[in-house]
């Protein structure tokens, strides 16, 4: 029995029970180092006239034996000798294939997966007993590694006659936490094949089990066996977007995420250079179920030369492009350990630049040439890219703010802040906006009304992060933007200013009588202009506005906000003079007015009454008068 040249049964086992967390992975590993000896193999054909192969005849095999608990994992590569054995399968972390590309990391078409040294390994996890037997093809001897852990392994001679390497793994016995037997149903070995290594360049065949009916026979089957290659070989992603139909990525994105609809947008793109990669990229036509819940992973597939290295790869996506889906395949990634271990180096961190970057302008031509399938994904993700520019005190305000849209109240359609700007008018120096619930809720709010008939645009927000979005933006192109409900709009002419302020001043006595009726509740009573045809209105002071006010309260938690609220009543209405008649001939008259008048505006803003049945009664009251 020989002993293992790296650090011991502790390292083995810290490695199969921490670096690999998935069992299921070690089938990727083992297919992964068959499919680098097979290219070991062929290149060396390439270059040494005495080595005869066809690219045809090379393959993988799979066998299960259930009696025996055995699955046997084969290919007719280069094979190992003696030393090779020695060297590769006896010192932890030694990678043969890692050693081949740096020999001839200067020559071309050289695409070697197992570079990282411990995958062979894996084949632990769920075996008791790994055997290897080997021919080189270098050699007329076979060997045979065998190993039960840690405590060691052996190498003899055996009678293997054909030049590659068999794997036979003895597979655990069952026990309460982990069912090993899954490994031997074909089922299982079909499924993982298809999940990690389906892209492998060589036939992976293994000999499957169907039911066929009997001959002569309606109601009885029989087993039959058949080969069959388990992989595709060839992905996609590698072909030129040329050669691959709508069809074709419609049926790979809804087979390979799970969609029973097409994708609204594909992206296919190849970049070499500083980094090399693949990608395949899709954007859903509709909402995932738990898009937004604390379960939904975001994240791309992640592959090495077509093999896949991780399921989602959140690192190359911002949170803002989570709802794309998709692959990268890149033979540039430094794996560390395990193929399911990366290293933060700067080609994961280039790759993931050049994706988001590469979205973004897909969209931005979506939005110039496609608006219409544009507008539909804007309805879908667009809050996701508004949280996008107001996440992280809007560090990426700059990349998304010409993506975002907002529906007009003069297109009477969601449009970009640049068509906003574009058609401003004359003297026009700010963006107005009005917040609010629905659309229709938005377009009768008194404030509103003014600003319209002034011939100005107003943008509708209606989603509860969008008066954030625009307080992050702050200003786009020079031009502020403006929330209609604010106290401080001003589309008054100076003479219209003056009068308002002495009218204002001569009525503070019953403005006093009116605050002492709805005590406290707001900051200040004015009579306004920013009325047409409405008596009263609401309006705020300072950063928070009402419709913010009723988005932070409905978070889940103690801490409630109140803005600063100004009751507006309109100077030119006749509720005015009748306001004024109260307050010389009947002042708690006046206070049941202010109640009414107060709840009236609360209601028009969407906010709740704190006692509505007196609020009822008093109109009941002055109705019966």
């Amino acid at each position: 029995m020989k002993q293992f040249k790296a650090e011991s049964k502790r390292l083995l086992d810290l490695m199969i029970n921490s670096i690999y967390t998935n069992k299921e992975i070690f089938l990727r590993e083992l297919i992964s180092n068959a499919s680098d000896a097979i290219d070991k193999l062929y290149y060396r054909s390439l270059t040494d006239k005495s080595v005869n192969t066809n690219r045809a005849d090379l393959k993988i095999n799979i066998d299960i034996d259930k009696e025996a608990r055995e699955l046997v994992i084969s290919d007719n590569g280069c094979g190992m000798n003696e030393h090779e054995l020695e060297t590769n399968l006896g010192t932890i972390a030694k990678s043969g294939s890692l050693a081949f590309k740096e020999e001839n990391e200067k020559k071309e078409d050289i695409d070697i997966i197992g570079q990282f040294g411990v995958g062979f390994y894996s084949a632990f996890m769920v075996s008791d007993k790994v055997t290897v037997e080997s021919k080189s093809i270098d050699s007329d001897v076979a060997y045979r590694w065998s190993s039960k852990g840690a405590d060691g392994y052996t190498i003899e001679q055996c009678d293997k006659q054909d030049v590659g390497t068999k794997i036979i793994l003895h597979i655990k016995e069952d026990t309460e936490d982990e069912n090993y037997s899954e490994f031997l149903e074909e089922y299982k070995i079909e499924s993982l094949v298809k999940k990690y290594s389906d892209y492998i360049s060589y036939p992976i065949l293994m000999e499957v089990t169907h039911k066929h009916k009997k001959e002569g026979s309606e109601n009885k089957y029989e087993d039959v066996k058949e080969i069959e290659t388990l992989n595709s070989m060839v992905p996609i992603w590698k072909k030129p977007k040329s050669k691959v139909s709508e069809e074709e990525y419609n049926s790979f994105y809804m087979e390979k995420f799970y969609d029973f609809e097409k994708p609204s947008k594909i992206i296919h793109t190849s970049v070499e250079g500083q980094c090399s990669y693949n990608a395949l990229l899709f954007i859903p036509s509709h909402l995932p179920f738990d898009f937004y819940t604390k379960e939904y992973e975001k994240g791309l597939q992640l592959y090495s030369n077509g093999v896949l290295i991780m399921e989602k790869c959140e690192e190359l996506l911002p949170d803002y492009f989570s709802f794309v889906k998709g692959l990268v395949d890149s033979q540039d990634l430094s794996l560390n350990i395990s193929r399911e271990m990366l290293q933060n180096d700067r080609h994961l961190r280039i790759i993931a630049r050049n994706i988001e970057n590469k979205i973004k302008s897909e969209l931005e031509n979506m939005l110039r040439n496609n608006r219409e399938d544009y507008e539909k994904l804007f309805d879908t993700f667009g809050i996701q890219l508004k949280f996008g520019v107001y996440d992280n005190y809007g560090a990426n305000k700059d990349k998304l703010k010409d993506l975002l849209l907002f529906y007009s109240s003069k297109e009477k359609k969601q449009v970009t802040l640049k068509e906003y700007i574009e058609r401003m008018s004359e003297g026009q120096d700010v963006i107005y906006y009005a917040a609010g619930e629905t659309i229709d809720k938005i377009d009768m709010l008194p404030q509103v009304e003014l600003v319209k008939d002034k011939g100005y645009e107003i943008l509708y927000l209606k989603d509860n992060v969008d008066e954030f979005v625009l307080q992050v933006l702050m200003e786009y192109e020079g031009k502020k933007f403006q929330n209609v409900s604010a106290e401080d709009v001003d589309l008054d002419t100076d003479e219209e200013k003056e009068n308002l302020k002495k009218a204002n001043e001569e009525s503070k006595a019953l403005f006093n009588v009116m605050m002492e009726a709805i005590k406290g509740e707001v900051q200040e009573i004015r009579f306004t202009h920013r009325l047409k045809n409405h008596p009263v209105c609401l309006t705020s002071e300072g950063a928070i506005s009402i419709e913010m006010q009723k988005v932070l309260n409905q978070m889940p938690n103690d801490r409630k906000v109140d803005a600063k609220k100004v009751l507006e009543i309109n100077e030119n209405h006749k509720i005015t003079e009748k306001l004024k008649e109260l307050y010389s001939n009947d002042t708690e008259e006046l206070k049941k007015y202010t109640k009414i008048l107060y709840s009236q505006a609360r209601l028009i803003e969407g906010l709740t009454i704190d006692n509505p049945t007196e609020i009822t009664n008093l109109i009941c009251d002055m109705m019966s008068k």
